[in-house]
Order: structure tokens, then sequence, then C-alpha cells
């Protein structure tokens, strides 16, 4: 029984990769800053809920004791993730981003995988078959972004895809780090999710494929790879 954990998953693409991969017949922890709506989701989809707030170190730490625990792990999801928007849902102009707005970003974005891969790294080289799926965005290649013909480059916002760039910058160098834990990037596409305003153009369902086929890969599989749904993505 192959044993995922999965951060941010009380809803949106966290949701829907757990409930896919608890239909796959994994043992799944639904990692979630909000007891209630963690546990709600944990038993609609017939899993375990974990507090987990991934911007605490307390928080992973007892998180990484209580699944230990349990019995180990072997696939970790870095799902969590938050997108800056105006209070009307409009991004933030260049002229208001603060180093304080962009350092709320990547408290979450890049240091919460860092704080989730320094902790749990250790318990999933344990495993047979360890494996990490980063959850990262197109919005993160700036050969799109300085394209006039592609549709990111009308994307205006800077602290987000900033960060994700960086969680691309940590795939690479933490799957060279660690060769024996497959460690992958992937780009779910624009999905509709409380994250974007439910603005994407595709389900959740859609967006979660990626994720949960390379929750799956096993010991044969890429690592420091970037993955969409039609396939790999030239970093």
């Amino acid at each position: 029984m192959t044993t995922t954990l999965i951060t941010g998953a009380n809803k949106g693409l966290g949701f829907e990769t757990a409930r896919q991969l608890v239909a796959a017949g994994h043992t799944v922890y639904i990692g979630a800053r909000d007891p209630e709506r963690g546990r709600r989701s944990a038993e609609q989809l017939g899993a375990r809920f974990i507090q987990l707030d991934v911007t605490d170190d307390a928080s992973v730490a007892a998180a990484v004791k209580a699944i230990e625990a349990d019995g180990g792990l072997d696939v970790l999801v870095n799902n969590a993730g938050i997108e800056p928007r105006k209070a009307g849902g409009g991004f933030i102009p260049a002229t208001e981003v603060t180093a304080d707005s962009v350092r709320t970003v990547f408290e979450t974005n890049v240091f919460g995988q860092v704080r989730m891969l320094h902790a749990f790294l250790p318990l999933l080289q344990r495993s047979a078959a360890p494996v990490v799926v980063n959850v990262s965005s197109g919005t993160s290649l700036m050969r799109d972004l300085v394209n006039p013909d592609s549709p990111a480059h009308f994307y205006p916002d800077i602290a987000y895809p900033s960060s994700k760039a960086a969680v691309n910058m940590l795939t690479v160098q933490y799957s060279k780090a660690y060769p024996s834990v497959k460690i992958n990037a992937v780009d779910p596409g624009f999905t509709a999710t409380d994250l974007n305003h439910h603005a994407g153009i595709q389900t959740v369902e859609q967006g979660a494929q990626v994720i949960v086929r390379m929750a799956q890969i096993g010991p044969e599989g890429p690592t420091g790879g970037f993955f969409e749904a039609k396939g790999t993505i030239a970093w």
C-alpha cells in the first residue's frame, strides 16, 4: 500500500488529487491548516486528516512524527500555494508590490516546500519507492512570459510566477541531492480553483491528472523534470 501526503488538500487541486489517489488505492493524508475543513474533506474521501501548516516549523515537525508513527510515507505532493490578489479579485499592480507582499507568497510557495522537503525527506528515504511532486505553474517559464505570442505573456503578477520559478529550481537541485528519491515538478494548467477565483479554463479533474500520474511513477520513473498533462516541459 502506497502512503501519500498532500499539502493544501482540503479543496481544489489538492482535494481532487486526493480523491483520485484514494481511488487508485493509496492511503492518503489530507494536509490542511484548518482542522474542521481538513477532517470533513478526509471523511468525505475516505482519507486521513493531518493538521499541517507549511509555514510553521512546529506544525510540520508534528506531522512528520505522526506520519512516522503511523508507518511512514512513500509520496509527498507539495501542493499548498497562494496567489496574491486584491480584495475584489484583481491582480496587485507592480506599483503596489512590496518586499513584504512578495515574502508572504514565498513563505507558502517556496519556503513552505523547503520546510516540507527538509522535514520529510529523511522519512521518504526509508520508502522502497519514494516520490515527491512539487506543484509548479506554466507561469514559471520566463520564455513564455517574455513572448508576446504566448498567452502567459499577459499574466501581470510579480510574486506568484517568481515563486513558481523558484519551485522549479528547488526541484532540480533537490533531485540531484537525493538521487534515490524521484523529485519532479508539474504544471496542472489553468485550472478553475479558489486560487484564481475560478477563472481557469479547465476542471480540477483535468488539472489533477498530471499530479496523480507523477505521484505514481514508481522507482523506474523520471526525476528532476517538469511535466504537464501532454508530457515533458523543457526547462
